[in-house]
């Protein structure tokens, strides 16, 4: 866990590693429920018998869950001291390389890309590249923006 002082501090970390995070196993259970929350039924997702004999060889986790996960990554890779709060502003770009395998584990390593001064505090966009254990693709790389405000 990188910790900055100050939004000042975090405006000088452009092209800071931030290291990775622990590992996240996707079970099927995460899946399904991931399903359910956002009504994709796919049966590459859901139907473990059918995925069998599909293009991944079984269920996979839907692109959406592996990219929502980059928000409990990047809590466990950086925090930004002496702010009131710090928001999800959004995304600037992601790909999804690399599919997750049902009972995969994943990780983030996080990377800051830019920091900007905006008003009330400072809007951050870090690089999230979510690791597939065992693979040497990556599942994602995400470019995620924060803002952290005073």
């Amino acid at each position: 866990m990188t910790t900055f002082a100050s939004t000042q501090e975090l405006l000088g970390a452009a092209g800071r590693d931030l290291g990775t995070t622990d590992w996240i196993t996707i079970g099927q259970d995460r899946i399904n429920q991931f399903a359910d929350a956002t009504e994709d039924h796919q049966w590459i997702h859901v139907d473990v018998e059918k995925a069998k004999t599909g293009p991944f060889g079984g269920t996979i986790a839907h692109g959406y869950l592996t990219l929502s996960l980059c928000a409990h990554f990047l809590g466990q890779l950086a925090t930004v001291s002496g702010i009131s709060m710090g928001i999800n502003y959004g995304i600037d770009k992601a790909r999804f390389i690399a599919p997750v395998p049902a009972g995969s584990s994943v990780r983030g390593r996080g990377e800051v890309v830019s920091v900007t001064e905006v008003p009330g505090g400072a809007q951050a966009v870090v690089r999230i590249t979510v690791e597939l254990d065992g693979s040497e693709k990556p599942a994602a790389v995400v470019d995620t923006v924060s803002r952290y405000l005073v």
